[in-house]
């Protein structure tokens, strides 16, 4: 059984996400292979840097099968995002199956969507992924830039989203030619996860490219020109 913990938050007060439900996770979830930690994560600073780290001390949030309940419970056809902070779960790199088949059960019948930078150049790991998409949880495969979009792309693992560098507001391609868009609720007021929900469509064909933001986004944009 996990021991991780999640702060599960009905109603988010994010201007870019609007009021859905958002969880945040604790950190040892993080991906090892992620280039941002530490090194321009968004998560890592600001008011939901206090968030996470008390999530992660076990001082806010609950535990897994608890969360899994309030997951469970939200309304049928419920758009909510999964870890504004963290990753799937399990340990670093390594996906917890278990774990993850259980939150796939608890999501059935919303449109839960997340986000990971764990590694898929594991059998587990890109079974685990597929398996989440296939039967309604959207995990998108975090990219760190263009060619690395690609490469995620072509695993045909998952949908994809990648880093741009800051100034990046207009749609662009990958080096093999594959359509990016600009995450819509980046570069407007009028649009929130709410509104939009492309990231909860697991079989979209665009990849989602999100301008690097917040404190650190310098270290962020030099990670997406790489």
């Amino acid at each position: 059984m996990t021991t991780h913990y999640i702060q599960f938050t009905r109603k988010s007060g994010n201007s870019k996400t609007g009021d859905i439900p958002v969880t945040t996770t604790s950190e040892e979830t993080c991906a090892y292979a992620c280039p941002l930690k530490a090194n321009g994560c968004y998560a890592e600073a600001g008011p939901l840097a206090i968030l996470w780290r008390k999530v992660t001390a076990r001082k806010m949030g609950m535990a897994w099968d608890a969360a899994m309940s309030e997951i469970a419970a939200l309304p049928q056809g419920t758009l909510w995002r999964h870890n504004q902070a963290g990753d799937l779960p399990g340990i670093g790199d390594d996906i917890d199956g278990f774990a993850l088949i259980e939150l796939i059960r608890a999501n059935e019948g919303k449109r839960g969507f997340t986000y990971t930078h764990k590694p898929i150049d594991t059998v587990k790991n890109r079974g685990a992924i597929r398996i989440a998409n296939e039967q309604g949880f959207t995990v998108n495969l975090s990219a760190n830039n263009l060619a690395h979009a690609d490469e995620l792309a072509a695993s045909n693992v998952g949908p994809v989203v990648v880093v741009l560098p800051a100034d990046a507001t207009r749609a662009t391609v990958t080096p093999q030619g594959r359509k990016v868009a600009i995450c819509p609720a980046t570069i407007s007021d009028n649009v929130t996860c709410k509104t939009c929900g492309l990231c909860a469509i697991a079989n979209r064909k665009a990849i989602i490219g999100f301008p690097a933001h917040g404190p650190s986004k310098r270290k962020a944009s030099a990670i997406a020109a790489a």
